[in-house]
C-alpha cells in the first residue's frame, strides 16, 4: 500500500511543485511544500480520497497560502526589492510541460516579470488565477481548494486577471528580437557606453535589483532611462573598472537571460521585458542565495559573447 501511495504521489510531484513555485517564487520553498503534501498524503485514509490529483492540489494550495503569508511578512523587512528565484531550463520545461499547454498564457509563462507581477496580488487571488489560468481547473475545484463558493472564486480570478493585465503590458516580440536586444544591452554595459545604454532603454523603463542586503543593489526600483544608465555606470566603476564583465547568454525562467561574471565571481542574473525595440523593464538578481540553483547548470550550457 505504501508503494502504491508513493507511486501516486510521484506521478503528481511536478504538478504540485509547479503550483507551489508559481505561488511562492522560490523553488526550495516549493519543494518543501510538496514534501509536506506528501506527508499529509501518506497519513490520510484511502476511503477519504476520490481524486488524488485534486486532493493533492488542494492541499498544496492551502500549504502554499500559509507559506506565502509567512513569506510576505518576512519580505516586509527584506533589504531592497524582492525578486523571484531564477530557475534552470530543466526546471522551466518540467513545470511548464505539466500545465495544460496552449489554452492560456499563464500556463507556460514562468518569467521573472510575471512572477513579480503576481506578487502584487493577494494570496487568494494568486492561487485562484494560477489554478484557473495555469492549470485549467474549473471553479468547483478552485472553490474546494480555497474553501470558498464558486461565485467568490470567479470574482477572484476576474480581479486578478485584470490586475495582471494592468501591471504588465504585453508586446508581441520574437525570441530572436528579445535575445538580440539583450545581447546589445550586455555589450553596452560591459563597454560602459552611456550613449548606447540610453538608446537601448525606453524613456520610462524600470529596473529592479535584488541584492537581499548581501551584495550591492539599489534599495528601491529605478525609474527612467537616465537613472538606470547612471546606476549601471556606477556599478561598472565600482566593480569592473579594471576587469572584464563576462556575459553568458542563458535561459532564465523560459526567457533569454544573462549570467554575469567579473573577476571570476558571479555578478548576477538578468532578464528583461521589451517592446521589441527597447528595454522596458530590467530584472537583476544579485542575491547569491538565489543564484545557487541556476548558475552552475546554466553556465555549462550557455554561450559567452565577447563583450
Amino acid at each position: 500500500m505504501t508503494e502504491d501511495r508513493l507511486a501516486t504521489f510521484e506521478a503528481q510531484r511536478t504538478h504540485l511543485i509547479g503550483i507551489a513555485y508559481r505561488m511562492l517564487g522560490e523553488m526550495s520553498a516549493a519543494e518543501d511544500v510538496a514534501q509536506e503534501a506528501w506527508l499529509r498524503w501518506r497519513r490520510v485514509e484511502d476511503e477519504d480520497i476520490r481524486d488524488p490529483r485534486a486532493w493533492l492540489s488542494a492541499v498544496t494550495v492551502r500549504l502554499s497560502l500559509d507559506a506565502l503569508r509567512k513569506a510576505r511578512a518576512r519580505r516586509e523587512s527584506y533589504v531592497g526589492p524582492w525578486l523571484p528565484e531564477p530557475i534552470t531550463p530543466d526546471d522551466t520545461r518540467a513545470l511548464a510541460a505539466d500545465a495544460p499547454a496552449a489554452r492560456a498564457e499563464l500556463a507556460s509563462d514562468l518569467s521573472l516579470a510575471l512572477l513579480h507581477v503576481l506578487e502584487r496580488l493577494s494570496p487568494e487571488e494568486r492561487a485562484a488565477l494560477i489554478l484557473h489560468d495555469a492549470f485549467d481547473c474549473d471553479y468547483a475545484t478552485i472553490a474546494q481548494a480555497l474553501e470558498k463558493n464558486e461565485a467568490a472564486c470567479r470574482k477572484l480570478v476576474s480581479r486578478a486577471r485584470e490586475r495582471v493585465k494592468q501591471n504588465r503590458p504585453r508586446f508581441e516580440v520574437s525570441s530572436d528580437q528579445h535575445q538580440d536586444l539583450l545581447m546589445r544591452f550586455a555589450y553596452a554595459s560591459a563597454a560602459k557606453n552611456e550613449t548606447q545604454l540610453l538608446a537601448l532603454l525606453a524613456p520610462d523603463a524600470i529596473a529592479y535589483t535584488d541584492g537581499g542586503g548581501k551584495v550591492a543593489a539599489a534599495l528601491n526600483p529605478i525609474y527612467g532611462a537616465d537613472k538606470i544608465t547612471r546606476f549601471i555606470l556606477g556599478l561598472a566603476r565600482k566593480f569592473y573598472s579594471d576587469s572584464e564583465l563576462a556575459s553568458t547568454m542563458v535561459e532564465i525562467n523560459g526567457r533569454p537571460g544573462l549570467l554575469l561574471q567579473t573577476g571570476g565571481q558571479f555578478f548576477g542574473a538578468i532578464t528583461i521585458e521589451t517592446d521589441g525595440e527597447r528595454v522596458t523593464a530590467l530584472y537583476v538578481v544579485r542575491n547569491p542565495d538565489k543564484l545557487t540553483r541556476i548558475a552552475p547548470t546554466s553556465l555549462s550550457r550557455g554561450s559567452s559573447p565577447s563583450a
